[in-house]
């Protein structure tokens, strides 16, 4: 890699690494193209020639939170020995990891709203619902013309948990509750 595309990709990084800490603190509404101009020193010329604006700027930081939640959770189920357990321990990640603030605000509040339904689900398909349908698939227990329905109840209802972490700091609780969801539905049992 030549010197300027060395200096590009970290200047990509930096940038990414401030409006992530800014779209956390302060949502998307919250935060300015001006805030991250000012934190990185950068000319707005600069900005513009890595991202064309405050969408596209919220979008790359959506991807790399998304990539990064991708890879921790694929690191929390290395050593499940079935696919059911694997998405037991990757259910239970995905709890720890939305107490975060920066995956509160950024992949469950204000990206729904910035990038739309539609675009939203398109970049949770490439991310976490797509992990979460392969892993659902894995286990057998949900026919594959049902696959997708089961799919989004599942990620729902475990996003919703995750909301209610955030909002209480009850991690522990909210991981046995979807442990015993997950056993139940796995099990093909209702709900208590």
């Amino acid at each position: 890699m030549n010197l300027k595309a060395e200096r590009g990709a970290a200047t990509r990084d930096r940038v990414l690494a401030i409006a992530t800490r800014l779209f956390a603190e302060h949502g998307y509404d919250g935060t300015s193209i001006e805030m991250v101009l000012h934190e990185s020193a950068l000319s707005r010329g600069a900005l513009y020639h890595h991202y064309a604006g405050k969408d596209a700027l919220f979008e790359a930081v959506l991807e790399a939170v998304e990539t990064r939640v991708g890879h921790e959770i694929a690191e929390a189920v290395k050593g499940a020995a079935d696919a059911e357990e694997a998405l037991r321990q990757g259910a239970r990640a995905w709890i720890r990891l939305a107490s975060e603030q920066v995956i509160q605000r950024i992949v469950l509040i204000d990206a729904p709203s910035v990038l739309g339904w539609e675009k939203w689900r398109e970049v949770e398909a490439r991310h976490a619902f797509g992990m979460l349908k392969g892993a659902l698939r894995a286990t057998k227990a949900v026919q594959d013309d049902h696959l997708e329905v089961y799919a989004h109840m599942l990620l729902a209802a475990i996003n919703e948990i995750a909301l209610l972490v955030a909002r209480t700091g009850k991690t522990e609780k909210a991981e046995r509750a979807v442990e015993d969801f997950l056993t139940r539905l796995l099990a093909g049992a209702p709900p208590r």
